[in-house]
């Protein structure tokens, strides 16, 4: 006797953990660096520089890099920029985690706060949010089949189920370059700039991963010439591309994070010599997973007609494909100058971040709730102040449909900002129109007996004796052809044939003649 086996590819988070951490520290201004009278503008990202998995915790070492537009008393130039680090250690407790684990760590930025203390010296405050968590890849074991020369009757239950086909980390390199328009003059200095990525769609192509999207950039800058005026410029560069991924197959579920990990712009000269050129520079990490749906039967029971059978089972845990799906959000929201600021002339830039504070499965769904911060950088009408920031928190409340959700079912959320377009209303206000992405994958969890090892032996002469050699049997409610047969060790196909039933569906109430075969074999 033989069991047939396949083993199943699966993967489960192995354990997790979420912390909050508090940056806050002073910070001083490098000599070289202007004075500071005012900061303008603000933004943080949260770099991790390493990460190490001990017994059951994880040490996080990492960095809050933060810059500024700010302005000085300097009367010869008065607008410059600052970027710096404050460095931390995170030491999270994570039950399971062993040596060798390799976590992965994602990280919030709730809330930055710079103040100027003087104007050598800032105070630099931060919360963030570290999710981390550990995942494992691994073989379920799954009985498909049986071979064995006794006469058996088994049964097997039909399932969909999703395995692990792919799981890897790559890099995709982007370089692009902005060339200024002729109405705009040489540039001098760039003293701030935002990269960031939108319109993404990674796609699981034959042994590849399909890249595109668009490359939104703006740069404020200084520029040459005698007067040394501040302009700004904002562009869009589409790009394309692919990845290599072994085993990978067009059609596969995908479940594809990205990231910017490196951004680096320089300034370049055109053909003519001149400063009019921005070269970019970005390397996206990409963390990959992909998923194929199998079909599989299950070998779930065994009954022996002429042995006895004593089946061994373990608990194989699953899952399978419930949707994937995705909603656009709209919102729209009106944000007013603070008492402090300066009134509005023009917009330069805006830019909006995501936060997600709670996710819910409801029937047939999952809520999602957070807010759009928004940023909008402005000039003002106040020579004195050339330039401003207003910020502003936009709320959402969305639901992707997923019919047939369970509370227990297993899903991710990724969200981006397809569209964000910032109107003057007048010189105090200004309307926010945001449009989000959401797109929910969610997998159903499920727990079946595996039989993982089957032993016979000869049936007791004393129980044969008991059995009746002719039972005329009502069907009970709940009844199955399986479980008569098994009870009176008669096989699915002497049932069908006696009873002349073309499938093995009873119901109560159905009369069944049951003949005893046991004592003529």
């Amino acid at each position: 006797m033989e069991l047939i086996k396949k083993n199943v590819h699966m993967d489960r988070k192995k354990c997790s953990a979420v912390t909050q951490l508090t940056v806050d520290d002073d910070y001083n201004i490098p000599d070289g660096k202007s004075d500071i009278d005012r900061v303008i503008l603000d933004k943080g990202e949260i770099r991790i520089d390493e990460v190490k998995a001990s017994e059951d915790h994880v040490n996080i070492k990492g960095c809050l890099h933060f810059s500024l537009l700010y302005q000085s008393g300097s009367a010869e130039k008065n607008i410059h920029s600052l970027d710096g680090d404050v460095e931390f250690e995170e030491f999270v407790h994570m039950e399971g985690a062993k040596p060798g684990d390799i976590p992965i760590v994602k990280s919030d930025l709730e809330d930055l706060t710079i103040n100027v203390i003087n104007n050598r010296k800032l105070s630099i405050q931060a919360i963030t949010t570290l999710h981390v968590s550990i995942e494992e890849l691994y073989d379920e074991e799954t009985t498909v089949d049986i071979l064995c020369a006794e006469m058996l009757e088994y049964r097997k239950k039909p399932m969909d189920i999703v395995e692990i086909a792919v799981q890897k980390k790559d890099i995709y390199r982007i370089k692009e370059e902005i060339v200024l328009p002729s109405n705009l003059p040489n540039i001098f200095e760039i003293l701030w700039e935002s990269v960031r990525l939108e319109q993404i769609e990674l796609k699981p192509l034959d042994g590849k991963i399909s890249v595109q999207g668009e490359v939104a950039a703006f740069i404020l800058y200084e520029a040459e010439g005698e007067e040394a005026k501040v302009q700004w410029h904002e562009s869009r560069l589409p790009f394309s591309g692919t990845v290599d991924c072994h085993g990978c197959v067009e059609g596969m579920i995908s479940d594809i994070t990205i990231s910017a990990i490196h951004k680096e712009l320089e300034m370049k000269p055109d053909y003519d010599g001149e400063e009019r050129v921005v070269a970019i520079d970005m390397v996206l990490d990409l963390d990959i997973k992909l998923y194929k749906e199998e079909f599989v039967e299950l070998l779930t029971d065994v009954y022996g007609v002429t042995k006895e059978v004593e089946t061994h089972t373990q608990i194989g845990s699953y899952k399978n494909l419930r949707m994937k799906n995705s909603a656009k959000c709209r919102e729209d929201e009106r944000i007013r100058i603070n008492n402090t600021g300066a009134r509005i002339l023009q917009i330069c830039t805006s830019e909006g971040t995501i936060k997600i504070d709670e996710t819910e499965i409801l029937e047939n769904g999952i809520k999602i709730t957070g807010a759009v911060e928004v940023q909008v950088l402005y000039v003002t009408a106040d020579d004195k102040i050339p330039f401003f920031s207003m910020k502003g928190s936009i709320p959402f409340e969305h639901t992707i449909e997923i019919p047939g959700i369970e509370k227990n079912s297993i899903y991710e959320i990724e969200s981006s900002l397809e569209q964000l377009i910032t109107n003057m209303i007048d010189s105090e206000e200004i309307e926010v129109k945001v449009v989000l992405n959401l797109q929910a994958l969610v997998f159903d969890k499920m727990e079946e007996n595996i039989i993982s090892e089957i032993s016979l032996k000869d049936l007791d002469p004393e129980k044969l004796k008991d059995l009746p050699g002719i039972v005329g049997y009502i069907v009970k409610e709940g009844d199955t052809l399986w479980q008569i047969g098994k009870k009176y060790y008669v096989s699915i196909q002497q049932l069908k044939e006696l009873n002349e039933l073309n499938t093995p569906e009873v119901k109560a109430g159905d009369k069944l003649l049951i003949v005893k075969t046991l004592g003529q074999l």
